[in-house]
Formats: C-alpha cells, sequence, structure tokens
C-alpha cells in the first residue's frame, strides 16, 4: 500500500496540471516497511526530456542525487516516483517500465484530462532483478489530516 497524506497527495495531482500538456515528475520521500511506502515529502523535479516532454519523462541524475542526499538530511528515504499522462490513462506504459529501476518503489502515475488531474494510480516495483522486475498495482491510502482540537 502507499500511504500518502491528502496535501502531498494534491500537490502531485497539482503538478501534472501545471506542467500539462508536458509530463511533469518528482520523487516520493519517506519510509518503508511492512504496510508500505509511507510518504512524508514530495520533492518536485524538473523534467529534461525536450524531444519528447509530452510523453516521456527523466530526472537529470545530479538532480536525483541532490533529492536522495536531501532525503537522507531529513532521516528519509527515496520511496517512490511519480509523473503525469497527459490525455493517457494512468496505467504505466512499456517505456515506464524498461526505464524504472528502484525495486520496491511506488510509481505513481497521475492522469490528466484536458489540464485537470483524473485518476491517480500507484505501481509497486517488485523482483530483485530486471530479468523478474514486475509493477503490481498498489492501492493508495489518502491520510486527511484532522482538525486541530480547540
Amino acid at each position: 500500500m502507499l500511504h500518502i497524506d491528502y496535501a502531498n497527495y494534491e500537490a502531485l495531482r497539482a503538478h501534472g496540471e501545471e506542467t500539462y500538456p508536458h509530463e511533469c515528475c518528482g520523487v516520493l520521500l519517506g519510509k518503508s516497511d511492512a504496510e508500505g511506502n509511507h510518504v512524508r515529502q514530495i520533492v518536485r523535479a524538473g523534467n529534461t526530456r525536450t524531444d519528447s516532454a509530452h510523453n516521456r519523462y527523466n530526472i537529470a541524475p545530479i538532480e536525483l542525487v541532490k533529492i536522495q542526499r536531501q532525503a537522507r538530511g531529513l532521516g528519509l528515504d527515496i520511496v517512490g516516483f511519480y509523473h503525469s499522462h497527459p490525455d493517457h490513462p494512468a496505467q504505466w506504459s512499456p517505456t515506464d517500465f524498461a526505464e524504472a529501476h528502484w525495486f520496491g518503489c511506488s510509481y505513481v502515475i497521475t492522469a490528466v484530462e484536458k489540464g485537470k488531474a483524473a485518476i491517480t494510480n500507484s505501481f509497486l516495483l517488485t523482483g530483485t532483478s530486471e530479468e523478474d522486475k514486475k509493477f503490481r498495482d498498489q492501492p493508495i491510502e489518502i491520510a486527511v489530516a484532522e482538525q486541530a482540537q480547540q
């Protein structure tokens, strides 16, 4: 299961709307345990794809290293990645699968239809090598912050 609070969930969906008609991308920081990946923070990343930004994304390695260092400084880990699919279903593509290499991480995809975030799905990358890796549908649990007691 992917555990994420409402504010972070809405922020990653808004990121997809802001970059439409291009794909957005970012990193999920948090902790993993037997219950799944727990997102504590999302970090927006720049999409370095200039040739096909409407249907591809890439996070520059130097930016990913910077985000990983930021996570360590916060006592967190990279637990996943997110990107948008402009005018395309929130389903992983063969390219998404080929470029997924972080085992145990969640890969979150938001369909952005005509500039509006629609369905958001998560897929867990399982396996131990490139030869046996698989995406598994991963339920998303969205936590809504409780009102402060007065």
